[in-house]
């Protein structure tokens, strides 16, 4: 039976508060041996502490050269249990942008300098990428009671990502392409996983390297890209659609490659604008920030510096919609309007109550909520797809007949059927197009999270029904959503996390 260890023992050992003797004497091995594991001179090999070691730390700890050696073990069965009828009062800050922070840390790839993070999210993404940074040889340090993160990228493996579990679960590593491709002219990464909200090609990333001159090989297992030339091919792109991932990827690899190129149909979503201007800060010259069209003149030589991760306005737009379904009187700090000016008209159009004030958004019971003729989703500025399903269980308690077009993932409607279990009136058109009735009164029932959006908008119809809701799969609510069950109990609701 033989294995390896997925993360770093003695840090694993350091967040479960395991000393070497307390490890030791549960595993029956002397203490020499666990300090002979920490420090790679040896590894387990006895099956009966091997089983012991995989109960204790799963997957996360142990990873199995045979698949067959792997323990039968179920995983831990996580859920939300929510209860309706409570009102939501008091004051919330939210952190960071998960959008915003996976591929800014990404950025920090760029170079051997360190890189600080501050107002990082405490999400499971950010903590799955920090460990896929440290598997392939970064340093890593984080302080998520003091929301910062420091990476320094000096000595990379980027060969080792292909070995690594986790970076083959996460589509975050898709934006480790271009940041590697600049130092080290090629890399594999595993095909990327994530959310299931539909087909999210990755032709618009590979598309646009290929023009700048990169051979690209993709297969069902991985992407391999290299770039062996000593300047670009050609140094325009214009991409097939205004993709978020690959506006980042070409900007990091433009921005870590001493000549200039023209990105046209740029993504200028707040986060995308975010990692813009961290490439400016680092030493890249860019015009065109928050248009639809980037110049980038980089550098091989780009340097760290200090960088702060810009509020999330989904999870602003997310805590204003439980606020008006449960009721209540709540304010949200750390806001930035501008990225949200889509969702305010929408969320005044239906009767949302609500008053910007500087930096900050207070939401109050409304009186009454008028169906929406089209919720209609669009790159930015227009309406957040990341903020329709949210908005969907809204939708319910208006009265009249709305309907939700999702112009951008032909899976995102998933969630319409886990609302119809509590009492919704829907009529699915077409995977991009939904009729929604109401108001009608939600019911509490066993539902689950079809992905992370999804899955915030079940917990939110809970908080609106009569009676108890459980709230399945949450894993994908974790990803993106900062301790969501107990943000929303110290504003009133009731709202448990549980695991069996």
């Amino acid at each position: 039976m033989k294995i390896s260890f997925e993360t770093d023992l003695r840090e694993w050992m350091e967040e479960k508060r395991w000393t070497p003797s307390g490890l030791a004497d549960h595993l029956g091995v002397q203490r020499q041996s666990v300090h002979n594991w920490i420090s790679g001179t040896s590894i387990p090999n006895g099956e009966e502490v091997v089983l012991k070691l995989f109960a204790l730390g799963g997957d996360d700890l142990i990873t199995f050269s045979d698949s067959e050696d792997r323990p039968n073990v179920p995983k831990k069965n996580a859920y939300f249990d929510v209860e309706g009828g409570h009102e939501l009062h008091g004051e919330l800050t939210v952190p960071g942008a998960k959008n915003a922070t996976l591929p800014m840390l990404c950025a920090a790839l760029l170079t051997e300098d360190e890189c600080i993070f501050r107002n990082v999210p405490e999400i499971s993404d950010v903590a799955t990428l920090l460990e896929i940074f440290e598997y392939i040889g970064a340093e890593v340090s984080r302080d998520f009671a003091a929301r910062t993160v420091s990476v320094k990228a000096k000595d990379l493996s980027p060969d080792k990502l292909l070995e690594c579990r986790k970076a083959k679960k996460m589509r975050a590593t898709i934006l480790m392409l271009g940041p590697l491709l600049a130092r080290f002219n090629e890399v594999s990464i595993p095909l990327p996983g994530g959310c299931v909200i539909g087909a999210r090609s990755n032709a618009s990333h590979l598309d646009a390297f290929k023009t700048l001159g990169a051979f690209v090989d993709e297969t069902p297992e991985k992407i391999t890209v290299r770039f062996a030339r000593p300047k670009y091919e050609n140094n325009s792109v214009l991409f097939s659609e205004a993709s978020v991932t690959a506006t980042e990827n070409l900007a990091l690899f433009c921005a870590g490659r001493d000549e200039a190129a023209e990105l046209f149909f740029t993504a200028a979503e707040t986060h995308v604008v975010a990692t813009v201007r961290m490439l400016q800060q680092m030493g890249a010259k860019i015009t065109g920030v928050a248009t639809h069209s980037l110049s980038i003149y980089g550098g091989k030589h780009l340097h760290g510096g200090e960088f702060v991760i810009p509020s999330d306005g989904l999870l602003v737009g997310t805590y204003a919609l439980a606020a008006t379904l449960a009721g209540g009187d709540l304010l949200i700090k750390n806001v930035c309007h501008r990225e949200l000016l889509s969702f305010y008209g929408a969320f005044q159009r239906v009767g949302g109550q609500f008053k910007l004030l500087d930096n900050s958004l207070r939401v109050t019971t409304p009186k009454k909520l008028t169906a929406l003729p089209k919720l209609q989703t669009a790159i930015f500025p227009g309406f957040s797809t990341d903020l329709q399903s949210p908005f969907g269980v809204l939708l319910t308690q208006c009265e009249g007949e709305s309907m939700i077009f999702e112009t951008l993932f032909e899976n995102r409607l998933t969630y319409l059927q886990e609302l119809e279990k509590m009492g919704a009136t829907i009529h699915q058109m077409n995977p991009h197009q939904a009729r929604i009735v109401g108001p009608t009164p939600l019911r509490g029932a066993t539902v689950q999270s079809w992905d992370l959006r999804a899955g915030a908008a079940m917990v939110l119809a809970g908080l609106a029904a009569e009676g108890k809701t459980r709230v399945s799969n949450v894993q994908y609510i974790n990803r993106g959503y900062e301790k969501f069950p107990e943000n929303l109990e110290a504003l009133g609701a009731v709202v448990k996390r549980v695991e069996e």
